[in-house]
């Protein structure tokens, strides 16, 4: 393939594989970059992905309950022989995220020089968090502490034993499963692909991120893998939380007495009008349907947050939610290495069941929130970025789970009725159990389902953007046809899953076939993150060298200008200085001379005392 030429593609668009006009990896930073981007289908992407995804959905339709046990074993079997390698890798994740936003690369742009950001803070942070944990912090806000609190990990004391230590326990717990750890993972896919776009002019994809590492080899197949390995696991992510989610949408609806009992009906016209919704905004645009719905929602999430506030156990939650940060910090290290290696079996089933269980899932769903993040991140510092991804997110979260978990651990301590006695959560309906304790409950369940449609909506559309990115050869405002395409397709999974579980009697047995393939794509996607970490070291490092060369050159240039000021002052001084004394050595001789003669026609002896001369800074004294 041929190399980008800046003089030679400007003023005409592109007619060759938008790879092809990639710069090289040793080329100039963005400015240097031309069109490169073709507007249509990059089909080494966009083929073999389509045809992965339709032949894993037929098998799943076709032997659903077969297929999800089968992928089932090798999921346990990869979790719990790997776990500890997750567990190492995304303590890692954290520091070199901390690293990079607050080491000397912080102040590089990822953009040109001193560029504006491409969006407002709020926007930006809106985004980033509807795509990164929107549909997640509904589903699980009250279902994860109540389940911890019911099955702690081992070694930690249950509820029927020190039920104070059980939801301190519970709520440290869920702080490490979606606070900085969770965050790490998406920041180290968003800054690497950010740097290699805005900085150094690379197309949006995930390969060229690792360009550094690989180079040319990153144009052909390998990159086209990579990018293949990306869309996969991304659509898998999506469809998966869709059909989920909607099985959680139709259980409120089903609460608030809207709905009779959610039949396999019910939940496919759910599946179709969120889809559609999803299909609308995608089509509109970054800029309109995704950046305002995803502003609104986090308005209202922040809205519904303050009135369980008000309405629940609010000092209770204040309190908590001090020590649950304090504790969560002062057992950092100890959450963040914890393998629970004496513990046998049962510290490996609630290991594999738990945290790495998520570290899985947040590394396959890596790559689609890294991207979108990355996208809408042209103009922030490293520092910016790092602290926007991992410290602000991550505050808000833990606050979230105080509120609303927090709200469910007061309720169950102090009257029950959401843990059963077997120890058992319903975690799709813990929530909406949780808000019929409150005032107002009507009309709270009513606007959670509010905003667990339009988080649906916003993950949707943002998945579908991204995987139309990677399947337009890195082209940032892609086809609509193929947005068009991948929003379907993506609905139409969920749907077809959800059908075939629905006629098994397993309801939800396609869709935990497409969950544990998409955790299983992790495990290769982690070596790629790894390589991704290096790219970026070696990127920022190279550059932050060629910024000290030419910082360095800068100064010489300037000593030699104001050394070469100097010498031609010393220069001017030194002739004046001369012409002066020549003209009083001049004067002094006439004078002698004429003393010479007048005495000599006198008769007389000339007078040879030295004659005082004036000093050459200033002039002769006036007689």
């Amino acid at each position: 393939m041929t190399s980008n030429n800046p003089s030679s593609s400007q003023g005409s668009p592109p007619t060759s594989s938008p790879l092809d006009h990639a710069p090289d990896a040793s080329s100039a930073p963005a400015e240097a970059a031309s069109e490169r981007r073709g507007s249509g289908a990059y089909w080494p992407v966009l083929g073999p992905s389509g045809a992965i995804i339709v032949v894993f959905v037929l098998v799943a339709a076709l032997l659903p309950g077969p297929f999800n046990a089968f992928l089932q074993g090798i999921n346990t079997a990869v979790v719990n022989s790997i776990g500890w390698y997750y567990v190492l890798l995304v303590a890692g994740f954290v520091a070199f995220s901390l690293y990079c936003g607050l080491s000397r690369y912080g102040d590089i742009t990822l953009g040109n020089d001193d560029e504006p950001p491409a969006y407002r803070v709020l926007p930006w942070f809106a985004m980033l968090f509807a795509a990164g944990m929107g549909i997640g912090l509904v589903f699980w806000g009250v279902a994860e502490p109540l389940n911890h609190v019911a099955h702690p990990a081992p070694g930690e004391p249950g509820l029927d034993v020190d039920p104070a230590a059980a939801a301190q326990n519970a709520m440290a717990t869920t702080y490490l499963h979606w606070g900085l750890h969770a965050w790490a993972i998406y920041a180290v896919v968003g800054l690497a692909v950010a740097y290699a776009v805005h900085r150094r002019g690379y197309p949006v994809s995930i390969r060229w991120a690792l360009a550094p590492v690989f180079g040319d080899r990153m144009r052909g197949r390998l990159g086209d893998l990579v990018d293949v390995v990306a869309v996969v696991g991304t659509l898998f992510g999506v469809a998966t939380s869709l059909g989920f989610g909607v099985v959680q949408l139709a259980a409120g609806l089903t609460d608030i007495g809207i709905i009779g009992e959610a039949g396999i009906g019910i939940i496919l016209v759910l599946t179709a009008v969120i889809s559609a919704l999803a299909l609308l905004s995608v089509v509109s645009g970054l800029d309109v349907g995704i950046k305002w719905l995803s502003t609104g929602n986090l308005v209202l999430a922040g809205v519904l947050m303050v009135a369980i506030l008000v309405l629940g156990p609010t000092l209770f939650i204040l309190r908590e939610s001090v020590q649950n940060l304090g504790t969560y910090l002062s057992r950092f290290l100890d959450l963040s290495f914890r393998t629970l290696p004496f513990r046998g079996e049962p510290g490996e089933t609630w290991l594999g069941a738990w945290t790495t269980y998520y570290w899985g899932w947040w590394i396959s769903w890596s790559p689609f929130v890294g991207i979108f993040i990355a996208r809408i991140s042209r103009g922030r510092t490293v520092r910016e970025f790092v602290l926007g991804v991992l410290l602000v997110p991550t505050l808000l979260t833990f606050f979230w789970f105080s509120v609303l978990g927090g709200t469910a651990i007061y309720q169950q301590l102090t009257g029950g009725g959401l843990i059963a006695a077997d120890g058992s959560v319903s975690t799709e309906g813990a929530l909406f159990q949780m808000l019929r304790e409150l005032p107002g409950a009507p009309v709270l369940i009513g606007l959670f389902l509010l905003l667990l449609t339009v988080f649906f909506v916003t993950s949707s559309d943002s998945g579908s953007f991204v995987v139309s990115m990677l399947s337009a050869g890195g082209d940032p405002a892609p086809h609509v046809g193929i947005r068009v395409f991948w929003g379907v397709l993506q609905g139409a999974v969920a749907a077809v899953l959800l059908w075939v579980g629905a006629r098994e009697g397993a309801l939800t047995d396609g869709l935990g076939a497409l969950q544990t393939m998409a955790i299983l794509v992790a495990a290769p996607f982690s070596l790629i993150m790894i390589a991704m970490c290096v790219s970026l070291t070696r990127s920022l490092h190279e550059e932050h060298r060629r910024t000290l060369r030419l910082e360095r050159a800068a100064f010489r240039r300037e000593l030699a200008l104001e050394l070469a000021e100097g010498d031609e002052f010393d220069v001017v001084r030194t002739s004046g200085s001369t012409a002066l004394g020549e003209t009083a050595a001049g004067d002094s001789a006439v004078r002698d001379s004429a003393v010479g003669d007048t005495a000599a026609g006198k008769g007389e002896t000339p007078d040879r005392r030295p004659v005082s001369r004036p000093s050459p800074e200033q002039p002769p004294a006036l007689s």
